[in-house]
């Protein structure tokens, strides 16, 4: 008896999920929305003439304001599963930005020193973001296109490639990036 009633009693081991996503079809729209304006707001503005109190030395012929995510060419957001792509698969580092076309979005920007590949074969946040991202608008049956885009133009320095994306971030305030949870929340973060 006593081994019976074990096997009816809650496990300490299981974790409660909850069958309600955290935003409803509106509010996924309006997270959305909010976004769209913030960033296409940026787009439509003149890119500003920086001046630096210290030389950083030459980095390359660009500058991270210059780049802008939604004009780089795309690729599939599961680039890192398909056959290598010379784009895709070169042997240099680079910047990297996951975009939903369908708005358009950019929901995430990081940088890697290995190629593209290499950083996202293993564990990566943003993946499991980008399932329950898609997943949501799939439950809802509504349009969602993520795809990859890659900036290769790079600075010789790690600590200037670092200082660039965390430029971009909080220029473009990525939803995904955790540098911009407190303007966007977590929805698709670890809270969700």
């Amino acid at each position: 008896m006593k081994q019976l009633s074990l096997f009816d009693a809650p496990s300490p081991y299981q974790v409660p999920r909850s069958a309600a996503p955290t935003l409803d079809p509106e509010g996924l729209r309006r997270w959305k929305q909010r976004i769209y304006d913030y960033q296409q707001a940026l787009r439509s503005q003149a890119v500003p003439q920086q001046q630096s109190l210290f030389e950083t030395g030459p980095t390359s012929w660009h500058q991270p304001e210059q780049i802008d995510p939604f004009e780089l060419s795309t690729h599939s957001a599961l680039f890192w599963r398909q056959a290598p792509q010379a784009t895709i698969n070169s042997q240099q580092g680079c910047l990297y930005f996951i975009l939903d076309r369908q708005l358009p979005l950019l929901l995430y920007i990081g940088e890697t020193k290995l190629t593209a590949n290499q950083r996202w074969r293993g564990t990566h946040d943003c993946k499991t973001y980008l399932f329950r991202y898609v997943e949501l608008h799939r439950r809802y049956e509504f349009p969602v296109a993520v795809v990859s885009a890659f900036w290769h133009h790079l600075p010789n320095h790690k600590k200037i490639l670092q200082r660039w994306e965390r430029d971009l971030i909080l220029k473009w305030r990525p939803p995904f990036n955790k540098e911009c949870w407190q303007w966007w929340g977590q929805p698709f973060g670890k809270k969700a």
